[in-house]
C-alpha cells in the first residue's frame, strides 16, 4: 500500500508542477487557456485519487492525524511532495 501511496502522490506532485509551471504560463502569457482547461482537470482527478489513497493508507499504517495533515498540506506546495516520498521511502525501506 506504501508504494501505491508514493506513486499517485508523485504523479499528482508532477501533474501540480504541469499546471503551475507549464499550463497556466500558457493561459496567462500566451493567452492558451484550454492548457489550464484540460491539466487542471486531470490534475484535479490527480487529487481526489490521491485523497482516497492518503486515507487509506494512513489507515492502514496508523498515521497520526498531524502526519496526514502534513501530507495534505504538503500536496499543495511546489515540490514538497518529492521530499515528503523521500522521507518515506527511508522509513518504509527500513521495515
Amino acid at each position: 500500500m506504501i508504494n501505491i501511496y508514493r506513486k499517485t502522490a508523485l504523479i499528482e506532485g508532477i501533474s501540480y508542477l504541469i499546471l503551475l509551471f507549464i499550463a497556466m504560463p500558457l493561459k496567462y502569457i500566451f493567452n492558451i487557456s484550454e492548457a489550464v482547461k484540460y491539466f487542471g482537470w486531470i490534475h484535479g482527478v490527480l487529487f481526489l485519487v490521491f485523497m482516497v489513497i492518503l486515507v487509506a493508507t494512513a489507515l492502514k499504517y496508523r498515521w497520526s492525524l498531524v502526519r496526514v495533515i502534513i501530507y495534505i498540506i504538503g500536496s499543495v506546495l511546489p515540490f514538497v511532495p518529492f521530499i515528503l516520498d523521500k522521507k518515506l521511502k527511508e522509513e518504509y525501506s527500513q521495515s
